[in-house]
């Protein structure tokens, strides 16, 4: 069957006659959406018939379809008296189509599908907005301002294997994600206790599939080979329990962490090609009956999902051959040249702004935290020679070398997780290496003064990082030094959204590295930074502080009078203490819960960020109070 279905329409064959006859030899192929996405990620989704797109292409084409502020996430760009949005195809990238799999066409006996179509969204018929738009930005901003910094630093050629800028075609920014997800039985609740053990035994790590789970990540594999995204691998993460066995031979109590790699391409069609892995995905392994969660940290004792963001610049030159413009020429010798150090640097020193970006959510937040192999600290690792690549998996930033391929020579930044946006990840991402190849060049620095620079100790000036900060270990980040060591060194890890949110603001001159060549605009900060308080609050008052409640009772009382011991009688007595503390008040004093809702409600968000952080600690205090008690009780 899959051999019969249409996956993809390339940029070459977007004309209205290629794509007309394309369609028309696919029937199964019904509807047609053009996906837009607004500052908060979210993406549209319709369905127009195929025919109609046909007959009016050329007007779907230049005016795509109209909506308004309320149904996109804008603020403060699309209110509701300046609401006018447009959805505008983009034909620039590959048409990706939806299968409908358990939709079967009468006609083909094929899945009915609909083709998704990459798209920009415009304010007003003037300004284009969205994360999509501002990535797309990004990367003509960087191609431009590269090739001309190489121009006015001739120096750095002798570091790059080219004789001019002029001997440029077109520079090429590369990435990648490895997404991570976890799967399950539906309406199954995990064993945190028996997850966490099976982590610490590394029982399911890269460990063989079976049943249902084999069955579904084969299909998703065949599935996105057909695609071309280049599939790599699928295989089982750290995460996870092994499956039972019901008397009739099917599986049962299905609690695994999956991860599946695909190949690099250029940045805006990375962050597309991520958004209908997703799906795939996700409907695949439903047709197999797992339910699928991309979320960061799905559960509280075992390992998050990570969605690791590979980046990487590139030339073609003129003569067609291609080269890595962060490459060192001497891979035995030197980690990379000027660019390549002067782009990590530039991460490093403004990943304070990165971060918002990054980390945007409470899940997100939840998963950032030592010993789960989740990046904590604002540090990266080199390796300890350059003729030795570097494995530390406890760094934010892991420089990525092949001494046999200058080609592979990029950066993994490990914080993302599959609900970061990539497209607004990827714009920060490289608007920052910008600022430091930009402050490199200027200083003309070579790579073995670069190599001592990103090296230096705490209170080291520099030329350009900062002198309270250290940025470069080999040592694991998470043993080898203290929690006030790591705080020191590296930074403190903001705890909550609203403290990372803060970072627009605690760091003004950073903040001036997004606005470079009007990239991300301040009305585009300020709408996503709106956009995320919104969603971090609502969700705060909504969705926690009735979890937590729930939480809160279900510590029920279980000892008997009678049978139980002067032992569990005190530990109960302080339960009954933390529970009341946590969730009931009384007269003249409101407990922690009502105070976190009344300082959202109040919009003192200083506060309820400060109480969301003292509500996690005293939740878990009795999380592992009530285990206790209840593990003594006969």
């Amino acid at each position: 069957m899959l051999n019969k279905m249409l996956f993809v329409i390339p940029p070459g064959d977007h004309s209205l006659e290629r794509t007309r006859e394309i369609l028309s030899s696919h029937p199964e192929v019904k509807f047609v959406s053009l996906v837009g996405l607004d500052i908060g990620g979210h993406a549209t989704d319709e369905r127009i018939p195929v025919g109609l797109f046909l007959e009016d292409f050329e007007k779907f084409m230049r005016q795509g379809v109209q909506t308004d502020g309320s149904s996109v996430v804008l603020p403060k760009i699309a209110t509701l008296n300046n609401a006018k949005v447009d959805i505008i195809p983009d034909p620039g990238v590959n048409w990706y189509v939806d299968h409908n799999w358990s939709y079967l066409d009468e006609e083909t006996g094929l899945p009915v599908a609909t083709l998704r179509i990459p798209s920009f969204l415009v304010h007003n018929d003037t300004k284009q907005v969205g994360s999509r738009v501002v990535l797309r930005d990004a990367v003509s901003a960087f191609k431009k301002d590269i090739v001309e910094m190489i121009r006015e630093h001739p120096y750095v050629l002798e570091y790059l294997p080219i004789e001019s800028a002029d001997d440029i075609a077109e520079v090429i920014l590369t990435s990648a994600t490895e997404l991570e997800f976890w799967v399950k039985t539906p309406e199954e609740d995990a064993n945190g206790e028996q997850l966490s053990t099976s982590q610490v035994l590394k029982e399911q790590y890269w460990k063989r599939v079976i049943g249902p789970v084999r069955s579904a990540m084969e299909h998703t594999l065949l599935v996105l080979d057909k695609y071309g995204f280049g599939v790599e691998m699928g295989h089982k993460e750290v995460g996870g329990a092994k499956a039972q066995m019901s008397h009739s031979g099917t599986f049962e109590h299905i609690m695994e962490q999956l991860e599946i790699d695909w190949k690099f391409t250029d940045a805006l069609q990375a962050a597309d090609n991520e958004r209908i892995v997703k799906y795939i995905v996700k409907d695949i392994f439903r047709l197999h009956g797992l339910d699928v969660t991309f979320k960061a940290k799905p559960v509280a004792d075992a390992a998050g999902s990570g969605e690791h963001t590979h980046m990487g610049v590139a030339a073609r030159l003129k003569n067609g051959k291609m080269v890595s413009l962060f490459a060192a020429t001497d891979m035995q010798k030197d980690f990379m040249n000027p660019l390549g150090f002067g782009a990590l640097m530039g991460i490093l020193k403004n990943y304070e702004i990165i971060n918002p970006f990054v980390t945007s959510t409470n899940d997100a937040i939840n998963r950032l935290k030592p010993g789960f192999e989740a990046p904590v600290c604002i540090v990266t690792s080199l390796g300890h020679g350059a003729d030795t690549p570097s494995r530390n998996r406890t760094v934010l930033v892991g420089l990525i070398r092949d001494s046999q391929n200058p080609l592979a020579t990029r950066f993994e930044l490990r914080a993302p997780n599959a609900k970061s946006d990539t497209y607004l990840v990827l714009t920060a991402g490289f608007l920052s290496m910008l600022d430091g190849i930009e402050a490199v060049l200027r200083a003309k620095k070579t790579p073995q003064e670069l190599e001592q620079s990103i090296s230096k100790e705490y209170g080291q000036e520099d030329f350009y990082l900062e002198k309270d900060r250290a940025y470069r270990t080999e040592k694991n980040v998470f043993t080898d030094f203290t929690r006030e060591e790591r705080d020191k060194f590296f930074g403190r890890a903001p705890a909550t959204v609203w403290e990372n949110i803060c970072a627009f603001d605690k760091y003004p001159e950073k903040l001036k590295v997004l606005h470079r060549d009007n990239v991300l605009t301040p009305i585009s900060v300020e709408s996503y930074r709106t956009a995320t308080i919104s969603q971090w609050a609502t969700e705060l008052h909504n969705r926690l502080l009735p979890n937590a409640m729930n939480v809160v009772r279900d510590c029920k009382m279980r000892h008997d009078p009678y049978e139980c011991t002067d032992l569990d009688e005190m530990r109960w007595t302080k339960i009954k203490h933390m529970r009341a503390e946590l969730g009931q008040d009384d007269m003249g004093r409101c407990c922690l819960l009502s105070r976190i809702g009344h300082a959202l409600d109040e919009e003192n968000y200083d506060l309820a960020s400060d109480l969301q952080i003292e509500m996690q600690k005293k939740l878990s205090e009795l999380a592992h109070a009530y285990g206790e008690y209840v593990r003594n009780l006969l």
